[in-house]
């Protein structure tokens, strides 16, 4: 069964796996197309209206045999055991990006990675919005996808920011343009292996050909899939770090006399923006921005407008955000660096800074974070569950620290350190071992700065 051909869809019963955000969003939209939907969650105790049935308990005695079809959340594990046996018993297993391309008829864009998704969706729906049609932005940022379709009128252009569980579940995603950011370790618990999650990120490619856009960084391990892109039609732009030698590139940051620019490529032209006169911190950050005024130039949107979107963007909460300067010192909250890449980024953006770091570390290694705490922390203070890690990484890279455990506990710390150095919450580690996630995290973080100057 296909869930987009309309014939006896009010026939049609489908279990939806998950019944979080995601799964709530595929209930209202079925439910409006006449399709029969019952809940499967381990944890949700009242059922959606839009659901016949809630059958709540263990995911692996769930009883899928009067559903014809199974649209799984991002949230469940794709290899999870109950899901291999509906295959086994023929059921057709799916996402919910499935159902959004079969009826999204509109531009498609589409960005993934591994950091920066946000930042750089957000930006490219802010530059898209003056074009005719407008844009919405969906996905991963917040807005489930499917909420997009039944608002009125679809809008001209959508794009979606997709993670990769969003993506292993998909056959059917064509963007006309789309973006890898990045692909670093992160999720270990939920992929097999590293080389399955970039296989999944990649999918976002699987049907592009003639007239569609596409934009990979600049490490020579994507010159394959370039090269791949290229045979079926696909015009690709690289992006990445420019010191003179790099004229390939369509977009990033290039340096010389005058220092760092974000730089993008308009009309064949090379425009930019100097760094010193961009709102947020951070060279990972500035790359995001070259890519979502990359994807502006691509869809024509002026220079002028681009450059006054950089210069005025403020960023995102918990993303590099400067909380304000308390007891003698700036506080910054980046409490969306859940894996160590992220954390490794931002501790690049200072001279010398104090970090706050530890949390849940999902299994990743340490080692990214040697050399970038080696040169620009002056003092760590490590919290959460999984202090020794941490600890053991900052003792190989000769920084000094403390273990904290609680995050107020490291903000005190941090504010008597006898240096006026900035302090950082990049925590290189998800959050739930403390706090609901990392946006109560930064809260929590944020708020017990604040204390420093009232104290």
């Amino acid at each position: 069964m296909q869930m987009g051909e309309v014939r006896r869809l009010n026939e049609t019963t489908v279990g939806i796996i998950g019944m979080g955000r995601t799964g709530q969003a595929v209930a209202r939209f079925l439910r409006r197309r006449g399709v029969q939907c019952i809940g499967f969650d381990e944890h949700v105790k009242q059922a959606s209206p839009d659901l016949i049935e809630l059958r709540r308990g263990r995911l692996e005695a769930a009883d899928f045999s009067d559903c014809d079809a199974l649209i799984v959340s991002p949230g469940i594990d794709w290899r999870h055991p109950a899901l291999e046996r509906a295959r086994r018993m023929g059921k057709e297993v799916r996402g919910d990006l499935d159902l959004f391309c079969e009826h999204f008829h509109g531009q498609l864009l589409a960005v993934t990675g591994t950091n920066g998704k946000t930042t750089t969706v957000t930006l490219i729906a802010t530059l898209l919005e003056v074009l005719p049609g407008g844009i919405e932005a969906a996905g991963n940022i917040g807005r489930p996808m499917l909420d997009v379709l039944d608002a009125g009128t679809p809008p001209a252009r959508v794009v979606l920011e997709l993670s990769s569980f969003q993506l292993e579940r998909s056959s059917n995603i064509h963007p006309r343009w789309a973006a890898l950011l990045n692909v670093q370790p992160d999720h270990a618990d939920m992929h097999a292996d590293m080389s399955s999650y970039s296989a999944a990120k990649c999918r976002l490619f699987m049907h592009q050909g003639k007239g569609d856009r596409s934009l990979l960084p600049q490490q020579e391990e994507w010159d394959a899939l370039q090269a791949e892109l290229e045979a079926r039609g696909v015009d690709v732009g690289r992006f990445g770090h420019d010191h003179g030698q790099s004229g390939h590139l369509c977009a990033g940051l290039q340096y010389d006399e005058n220092g760092c620019s974000v730089f993008w490529t308009q009309k064949g032209e090379r425009q930019c923006v100097p760094a010193d006169r961009l709102r947020i911190r951070g060279m990972h950050q500035h790359m995001n921005l070259a890519v979502a005024a990359q994807a502006a130039a691509d869809y024509g949107v002026s220079t002028s407008v681009i450059s006054l979107a950089l210069e005025t963007f403020r960023g995102l909460p918990h993303r590099m955000q400067w909380i304000g300067h308390f007891g003698g010192r700036d506080w910054y909250d980046d409490s969306k660096a859940t894996n160590p890449d992220a954390a490794s980024a931002a501790l690049q953006s200072f001279d010398r800074v104090l970090w706050i770091c530890g949390g849940l570390r999902k299994g990743l290694a340490l080692d990214a974070l040697i050399g970038p705490a080696s040169r620009h922390v002056a003092h760590a203070y490590v919290i959460g569950r999984d202090m020794e890690a941490y600890a053991d990484m900052l003792k190989h890279a000769g920084v000094p620290f403390t273990k904290a455990g609680r995050l107020e506990q490291a903000v005190q710390l941090a504010a008597a350190h006898a240096e006026p150095l900035p302090v950082l919450l990049s925590p290189a580690a998800a959050s739930q071992d403390q706090f609901e996630d990392y946006a109560e995290r930064g809260k929590a973080f944020a708020a017990a700065a604040r204390k420093v100057e009232a104290a």
